[in-house]
Order: structure tokens, then sequence, then C-alpha cells
């Protein structure tokens, strides 16, 4: 079993955190922005979303994007042989999941919909298939920030003991 360090638990609590960011980017996206881009024209709908493909493209957006499987990958090296250890793993299959689907599906919609010139074919093309698929990042992104959590609890448990253990040993009672 591998010892507890607080570079883990910070690992850990940043994966955590970088997690619900990109899961809470994908959510708002499926309850409030496609809802309200659905409402308007082609035009407006497709330089609305070529606007939004243009600008999240920042280095903030990456922090997240990238971070949230990186920072769970060391995470789960990490705490190899804990017994919690299997909420990291499911994390980071959940978050592999949701990676996956933005690189094969949600990016080349993007760049399709950035060189169609006909708004109503472009959206056509675009919008149920990308609609669809951020729900399924959404939902497997949202899964693997659960996981996350409950490592960190079941982290916070196990450190939360060891270090009552050894104030015991030290303490004049612990004698």
């Amino acid at each position: 079993m591998t010892t507890h360090s607080r570079s883990t638990g910070f690992v850990l609590g940043a994966a955590t955190v970088a997690m619900g960011l990109i899961a809470g980017v994908y959510c708002i996206f499926a309850c409030c922005v496609m809802p309200a881009l659905a409402r308007s024209d082609d035009r407006v709908y497709v330089e609305v979303m070529r606007n939004i493909n243009d600008v999240i493209q920042n280095p903030v957006f990456f922090l997240g994007f990238l971070g949230a499987p990186l920072l769970t990958a060391v995470a789960s090296w990490q705490l190899r042989g804990q017994p919690y250890r299997w909420w990291v793993w499911a994390a980071l299959a959940a978050c592999a999941l949701g990676f996956l689907t933005t690189v094969a599906v949600n990016i080349p919609l993007n760049d399709d919909l950035a060189n169609m010139t006909d708004p109503t074919a472009a959206r056509e093309h675009f919008e149920d298939a990308w609609v669809a698929w951020n729900v399924v990042r959404a939902v497997v992104t949202t899964v693997a920030l659960g996981c996350l959590g409950r490592a960190l609890v079941l982290y916070g448990r196990v450190t939360r003991g060891t270090s009552e253990r050894r104030a015991d040993h030290f303490s004049p009672s612990g004698v």
C-alpha cells in the first residue's frame, strides 16, 4: 500500500476541481446555451456557435480540459494500492470517455461548422449530433466528478485516521 502525502491529496483535490469545471461547462451548454440558441434563426445560431468555438480555445479552458484527465491519471497512479483506488480509476475511465467524445465527435463537428457556408445546411449537419454528444460528455464527466468526490472523501477518512493515530502515539495519554 502506498503512503499518503500532501501532494497526493492536492492532486486528488485539483483533479476533482478540474473535473467539476469541465462537467459544469458541458452541463451549462446542455441546460442553457444550446436550448437558448435553438430559439435563434440559422444564421444567428451558426454565427454564435462559431464565436463560442473560437473563444473557448483559451488557456483557462484548456487548463481544466487537459488538467482533468491528466490530474486524474496522476491521482490514480498515486493512489495505487489504496482500497478506494477503484473510484479514481472509474473517474479516469469516465473522464477518458468524455475526452474521447469531445475529440472524436464534438471538435470535428465544430470544424465542419466553421467550414460550411450555408447556415441552414450547417445547422442541420451540426445541431442534433453536437447537442446529443454534448449530453453524453456532460453525463460521463459528472459521473467522473462523483467518483472523484467519493475518492476524496475516502482519502480524507484514511488520512484523518492516520494523523489521529500519529497524534495518539505522541500524546501523553498514548504512553
